[in-house]
């Protein structure tokens, strides 16, 4: 079977969990599949990845457009593959055409949902009603959708009811626990003026308005004076998320030490490292079909305090591998909670219970990391993800 891979991201060329997500699937569909990688960006030297950078004639048009452009390249020259296996948006268009044009099933992994994410309005302005509109079309064309949670199968049906229950599964994201494990490296600590032996908690994200940084950052007033709040957070949406975290940050960091905000996108051993320091991990977002962040930072060895939100209940277990912070939202896509500081008081209650007893958040690391070793293993994942082919090509 010849599988194309229709993407955004791959390496080296990764933001977010998405990319992570397809870079990992390849390896293990390739041990006994035929896998056409094509990707958004500048040239790969890797075998089997075409890379596709935005037609001439729409290099100033909206993003939605150059989009679109990329997607109907990709579509041509899937030409020959027995489906094509597309991944968020982004590349949902370039499934859809290469389906229709090619005769060939189109298999949709969702990430993540445009109508649970209405601020990219800010980011994209028309071109996001562009980007909902495909995303929806490509959906309710598919021959199957893959959900990367329990929590995410039921967004899905409920953002377009139109789709058949049927053609939508449930395969988790995974991880590779033995290139993220706990890792030890004082030298890098000590640059980005980590010190290590006081508590800290970590959060890891971009910044965009899903993963609830602002939320965080009021939270960590209420932590105890000697715990540190390292940021692993770039990648801005927009220039106001952008202003918004950076005014917080500040501010933050006049009323208290040990606030470090690192903006680089570090490699894969230095993140590690910074993650295996720390006490606990964060995870405040509102909206997260998974979170791949959560399972890194729990390959670590260090438990997570996450929001009970999406997918993350189904992979932070409350009390053994972490802490689930309660929320109630706002049902209008947006995730906002309806009573923010409610959730911000018990966000900063479950952090500061997490560093208060390092001991105990050590054994809960320990757990996490078994648990991310035996349920989100990448091979049996593209067991699972091979089974929905040989479904839909009969």
């Amino acid at each position: 079977m010849r599988i194309d891979l229709l993407t955004k991201e791959y390496p080296p060329e990764i933001y977010g969990g998405a990319g992570v997500h397809v870079a990992e699937l390849v390896k293990a569909l390739r041990v006994t599949e035929e896998v056409q990688v094509r990707c958004f960006g500048a040239p790969r030297n890797e075998k089997d990845v075409t890379s596709y950078t935005v037609p001439t004639e729409l290099t100033s048009a909206n993003a939605a457009l150059q989009t679109i452009g990329v997607d109907l390249l990709m579509a041509n020259d899937a030409a020959g593959a027995d489906l094509v296996h597309s991944h968020t948006w982004y590349a949902n268009e370039a499934g859809r055409v290469a389906q229709l044009l090619h005769g060939i099933p189109h298999v949709i992994t969702a990430h993540s949902l445009e109508p649970l994410r209405p601020w990219k309005a800010e980011q994209l302005g028309g071109g996001y009603r562009v980007s909902s509109e495909i995303e929806k079309s490509a959906y309710e064309s598919a021959n199957a959708v893959i959900a990367v949670s329990a929590g995410m199968r039921l967004d899905i049906l409920r953002s377009y009811p139109n789709i058949d229950p049927n053609k939508v599964h449930v395969v988790h994201n995974g991880i590779d626990v033995d290139a993220w494990a706990p890792t030890s490296n004082p030298e890098l600590l000590e640059r980005w003026g980590i010190d290590a032996s006081r508590p800290s908690v970590v959060f890891v994200g971009r910044i965009t308005r899903q993963k609830g940084l602002p939320y965080l950052l009021e939270a960590a007033e209420r932590l105890p004076e000697d715990v540190q709040l390292i940021l692993c957070a770039g990648a801005p949406d927009t220039p106001e998320i952008k202003a918004e975290v950076e005014s917080k940050v500040s501010a933050l960091q006049a009323q208290r030490d040990g606030v470090i905000w690192i903006t680089d996108h570090l490699p894969r051993h230095e993140l590690a490292a910074i993650l295996s320091a720390a006490t606990t991990f964060v995870c405040p977002s509102i909206y997260e079909p998974l979170g791949i962040v959560n399972l890194e930072a729990m390959a670590c060895g260090i438990p997570v305090v996450g929001t009970a939100t999406g997918g993350i209940p189904e992979v932070v277990e409350d009390g053994v591998t972490g802490w689930l912070v309660p929320i109630e939202q706002v049902q209008d896509g947006t995730g906002t909670p309806i009573n923010p500081e409610k959730y911000i008081t018990d966000l900063a209650e479950a952090m500061r219970v997490a560093v208060s007893d390092p001991s105990r958040a050590q054994e809960m690391g320990v757990a996490a990391r078994e648990r991310a070793r035996v349920h989100f293993d990448w091979m049996a994942i593209a067991d699972q993800t091979r089974a929905i082919y040989n479904l839909v090509t009969g």
